[in-house]
């Protein structure tokens, strides 16, 4: 099994990062005499050290509630009905789902579609789709106050490619997504839910990474990026297990750019001294 080649920012600068990411009492992931990284287990088996996923759904979010400003209800009034949609429909008025999004139509035009799951308040998604005007972007977000600055920010830089969603990112990618449809998927500091107990309600699960399998085209790639440890190494297992994915090789051209900002929450973490990792897979023809 060959493991996804991380990548660290120091100094807004991204660079091949050879870490040894063992906290001591789990499989170590180490890296190998060509580069890349590996988990081993006793013996010398390479296998994946993630429990099994159960099929019961399990919230990789925390309830949050925040009140808008008077800005940025004008703008939610004024644009949500256009580019903005539900995953499961609760309110009044707002678009519901049966069939897979006619992205087509959304958007006005036939172009690559990359997913963002857990957008925040849309940093990373304003730059890299004002970057990328020829690729359409889904994001997702279950908070009404990070999506309504987006639509603020999406509004003021007249942005045109970005459409949103509100709601769990597995209902999006199970009822909204169709199988192959997708050129690239970002994850960007999904919840790292530290506390053991909590480790089930991590996003990046083995359902989660085949499900994303399955949505992405061939050639479509999976970007992830982690400020905690502990989650880069599920990560980096995770992702490296799925059959259908493979990593990234240094300096290949991809379908999609790679290039993000750093977020304040990424500000913070090399502050405080943490790593910010990332992870790039391909998905398999």
């Amino acid at each position: 099994m060959v493991a996804a080649t991380p990548i660290a920012r120091e100094s807004g600068q991204r660079q091949l990062l050879g870490i040894n990411l063992y906290p001591g009492g789990h499989a170590p992931l180490f890296m190998g005499h060509h580069g890349q990284m590996h988990t081993q287990r006793q013996g010398g088996s390479t296998v994946p050290d993630i429990p099994a996923h159960t099929h019961r759904r399990v919230s990789s979010f925390r309830s949050r509630r925040a009140a808008l400003t008077e800005a940025q209800q004008e703008a939610w009034d004024r644009l949500w009905p256009r580019i903005g949609m539900l995953a499961r429909p609760t309110e009044s008025g707002d678009k519901e789902h049966g069939e897979p999004l006619d992205t087509e139509a959304w958007f006005s035009r036939t172009a690559p579609l990359v997913l963002e799951i857990g957008c925040g308040t849309g940093t990373s998604t304003l730059a890299m789709a004002a970057a990328e005007p020829d690729i359409d972007v889904i994001a997702v977000e279950v908070y009404r106050r990070g999506l309504a600055q987006l639509l603020c920010a999406i509004d003021r830089e007249a942005i045109s490619n970005i459409r949103l969603i509100r709601g769990d990112g597995i209902d999006v990618l199970e009822h909204l997504v169709r199988p192959g449809s997708l050129t690239g998927v970002r994850m960007f500091f999904p919840d790292p839910w530290p506390k053991s107990r909590h480790h089930k309600r991590r996003l990046f699960q083995p359902p989660t990474v085949a499900l994303i399998t399955g949505r992405l085209r061939p050639g479509g790639v999976l970007h992830v990026a982690t400020d905690h440890r502990g989650y880069a190494e599920q990560i980096a297992v995770v992702g490296n297990a799925e059959p259908g994915l493979r990593p990234a090789r240094p300096g290949e051209p991809l379908a999609i750019s790679t290039e993000r900002p750093a977020t304040k929450y990424e500000s913070k973490a090399r502050h405080a001294g943490d790593a910010v990792n990332e992870f790039l897979w391909v998905k398999q023809p």
